[in-house]
C-alpha cells in the first residue's frame, strides 16, 4: 500500500513524523480521510480523535485541539495546540475536569465563562473518547 510522510505536531512536542497509510482528522465538516497522491489542501482542525496508520502497523489515535492540515505533494502537515495518546490520559483527571465544567455550565455566569466551561467539557469527554472510557 502507497504511504505518505506525516508530520503531526502539538505546540509542546512532535507526536509523530514519518510513513503513514492513512490519516483521519476531525474537521469542522465531519471526519476528513488522507491516502497517499491526495489532493493539496488545507483544513481547520476541531477537538476530536486523530487517526494514523503507519505502515505495517494498527491505527493509532490521539485527542487532538483545534489546529489545521496542510496536504502537499504526498506531505502532510498537522499543527494542533495538543495532542495526547490514550496511554498519556489520565482517565480521573478527565472525569474531574468534565464534571468541573458542567457545573461550570449550570452556574450560567457570563457568557465567556459559558463558552470556556463547554470548551474544556468538549476537551474532557474527548479526551475520555480516546482513552477507551464511556465518554460520560
Amino acid at each position: 500500500m502507497d504511504t505518505f510522510q506525516v508530520h503531526i505536531l502539538a505546540a509542546d512536542r512532535t507526536l509523530y513524523e514519518g510513513p503513514c497509510v492513512s490519516l483521519t482528522i476531525p474537521a469542522s465538516d465531519g471526519e476528513r480521510g488522507i491516502l497517499a497522491h491526495h489532493a493539496g489542501m488545507m483544513a481547520a482542525i476541531v477537538p476530536g480523535t486523530l487517526r494514523y496508520q503507519p505502515p505495517g502497523e494498527a491505527v493509532r489515535l490521539a485527542a487532538v485541539s483545534p489546529g489545521m492540515v496542510k496536504v502537499e505533494a504526498d506531505e502532510v502537515l498537522v499543527l494542533v495546540d495538543s495532542a495526547e495518546c490514550p496511554e498519556e490520559i489520565d482517565e480521573a483527571r478527565a472525569r474531574r475536569e468534565a464534571d468541573q465544567a458542567r457545573e461550570a455550565i449550570l452556574q450560567k455566569k457570563s457568557r465567556q465563562e459559558y463558552q470556556l466551561a463547554q470548551a474544556t467539557l468538549a476537551r474532557a469527554l474527548n479526551r475520555l473518547r480516546v482513552k477507551g472510557g464511556s465518554g460520560m
